[in-house]
């Protein structure tokens, strides 16, 4: 009996502790190296939920570069091109695609070109048969007139020919004058306002060239002179002839009075 008491005080905590000892494990169950000492690398490690600390001011110092001085050794071409070239040559695809874009913009600026070009004929065309249209309309004379193109036309071509004939055995300048005063003359009788709109029309034309158009004042400067001259040589000649022919009367009536 008084063995057990020494047994429950001696044998039974040495045998708990050597049975601790033969169950601790010897390797460690984490991924990281074993460690000679378990314990040791337990308070080491840090809880999962713990925030990195942030870097000292020395630290941030030592990993920040320097601010730019604005001042470079290097050229300015240099500086200019990027810091990282990559150099690639087009592919097969894209050259032709460049050639094919080339000959589209080519196409385009030719095509609209021509239609331009187009454009611009068919509106020439246009302004030109506008201006004869409204020339012609404006030769003609207004209805409150009463002239007709027709018979008027027929005796002024009438005229010239007659004046053609009369003047054929004429030198040629007579022969070639007198069928234009003929008809000019005639048309200003039958159809005055269409000469007249005639007239104006020449005069416009003539005025675009002062060499034409002085030249046109002088030749009718120099048939209107003529003919004024005609006319007082006319009638001083039918005065004449009025005189003689009353001197004449008065002889008969005194011949006749002394025959009684």
């Amino acid at each position: 009996m008084a063995f057990a008491p020494l047994l429950r005080q001696h044998v039974l905590p040495l045998a708990g502790l050597t049975a601790g000892l033969t169950l601790m494990p010897k390797r460690s169950v984490y991924a990281e190296e074993p460690t000679s000492d378990p314990l040791a690398a337990m308070r080491k490690r840090k809880p999962i939920y713990d925030t990195p600390s942030e870097p000292s001011i020395r630290e941030i110092a030592a990993t920040t570069p320097p601010p730019a001085s604005g001042k470079t050794d290097k050229p300015q071409e240099e500086q200019d091109l990027p810091s990282v070239i990559v150099a690639s040559s087009p592919t097969p695809t894209d050259r032709l695609a460049a050639q094919i874009a080339q000959t589209r913009l080519f196409l385009h600026g030719y095509a609209a070109a021509t239609e331009q070009a187009i454009n611009n004929g068919m509106s020439r065309a246009l302004s030109a048969e506008h201006d004869v249209a409204s020339t012609i309309r404006s030769l003609a004379p207004p209805a409150e007139s009463n002239e007709k193109l027709l018979p008027g036309g027929i005796y002024v071509l009438v005229a010239a020919m007659a004046g053609s004939i009369v003047a054929r055995n004429r030198n040629i300048f007579v022969r070639f004058v007198t069928p234009i005063l003929t008809g000019v003359t005639t048309a200003h009788y039958v159809v005055p306002r269409t000469t007249e709109n005639v007239g104006n029309l020449v005069w416009r034309w003539e005025e675009k060239y002062p060499v034409v158009r002085d030249n046109h004042l002088r030749v009718t400067e120099s048939v209107r002179h003529f003919v004024e001259t005609g006319k007082a040589h006319s009638q001083m000649g039918l005065a004449m002839a009025e005189e003689k022919v009353q001197g004449v009367r008065e002889s008969v009536q005194d011949w006749v009075r002394k025959g009684q």
